[in-house]
């Protein structure tokens, strides 16, 4: 499995946790509402669905009532498929969620992780952003060290290119820095306190239903543009 195409399935599984979709919502929540992958078609994410099928992670079921899909069939349509999570479906999310290596705060990763930050534990949001703070500061450092030996060999505007990553990634290191302390408080994103685990009224109003927070210039997590087949 390609990084990418991990980075859909979590989000997927991520998003049928909260309830079954089909697959036009599940793209519409993808592309929308998750705020973390841009456009890309049904000819990537429905192939994505019948992996997760396959696995038995999803089940599908009809989407219509009874008369609508007789109405579907007589007008020459499919109806509309509903993708359920089983529970080794949930089981396996939740394991994904436990992970807190490098694939948890790279940068093709880390946009998604955080998108569910709301469904993940304390301890767990913690080492992830330590390790996403980690990776960063280790960039800081090298771009520093690079401009410092190029400064006189450049031109102006490659110099301000350069000057413009490095403040975009201390900017992103100060919010990490924001969130850390939050964290260890046992403060939520709204600033009330909280035990280690919340709700799942909370989880939902903080997790992929709500929009990601960027520091500045944050690199989104992208997919390709596939186009349909």
């Amino acid at each position: 499995m390609s990084r990418r195409s991990g980075i859909l399935e979590f989000a997927v599984l991520g998003l049928l946790r909260e309830s079954p979709m089909h697959g036009y919502e599940l793209r519409k929540r993808l592309n929308t509402s998750l705020g973390v992958f841009r456009a890309f078609s049904y000819g990537t994410l429905y192939p994505c669905l019948k992996t997760l099928v396959a696995n038995g992670w999803l089940i599908e079921e009809p989407g219509n009532a009874p008369e609508d899909a007789l109405a579907a069939s007589l007008a020459g349509r499919r109806a509309k498929i509903v993708y359920r999570l089983t529970a080794e479906g949930k089981e396996h999310f939740e394991e994904l969620l436990s992970q807190t290596g490098p694939d948890a705060y790279e940068d093709e990763h880390f946009a998604a992780r955080f998108a569910f930050f709301g469904q993940t534990s304390r301890d767990v949001r913690v080492r992830v952003l330590e390790g996403r703070r980690s990776r960063l500061e280790e960039r800081l450092d090298k771009m520093r060290v690079s401009f410092a030996r190029t400064r006189e060999r450049l031109d102006d505007y490659t110099l301000e290119l350069q000057r413009h990553g490095m403040e975009s990634v201390e900017r992103e290191v100060r919010w990490l820095n924001e969130l850390i302390e939050s964290e260890r408080a046992g403060r939520d994103l709204r600033g009330s306190t909280g035990g280690p685990a919340q709700s799942s009224q909370q989880n939902n109003t903080t997790g992929a239903t709500g929009n990601l927070p960027r520091p500045g210039d944050t690199p989104r997590t992208d997919l390709p543009d596939d186009t349909a087949t």
